[in-house]
């Protein structure tokens, strides 16, 4: 079945969680402040929290 240009948007989208790609987020969780990722994500100190958060679970 062919994918459209649709199906690829919506697979991206679920692959980041808050405007963030899970998985880069998750290699530089460690390295950086949390002013350092939202810096670099483009996202806000309280969306780095919720974040963090979220992964603990």
């Amino acid at each position: 079945m062919r994918r459209s240009l649709r199906h690829e948007v919506m697979d991206h989208r679920n692959s980041s969680m808050f405007g963030v790609d899970f998985h880069q987020f998750i290699e530089k969780e460690h390295m950086r402040s949390n002013y350092e990722l939202a810096e670099e994500f483009g996202v806000t100190l309280e969306t780095i929290k919720r974040l963090k958060h979220q992964i603990r679970r």
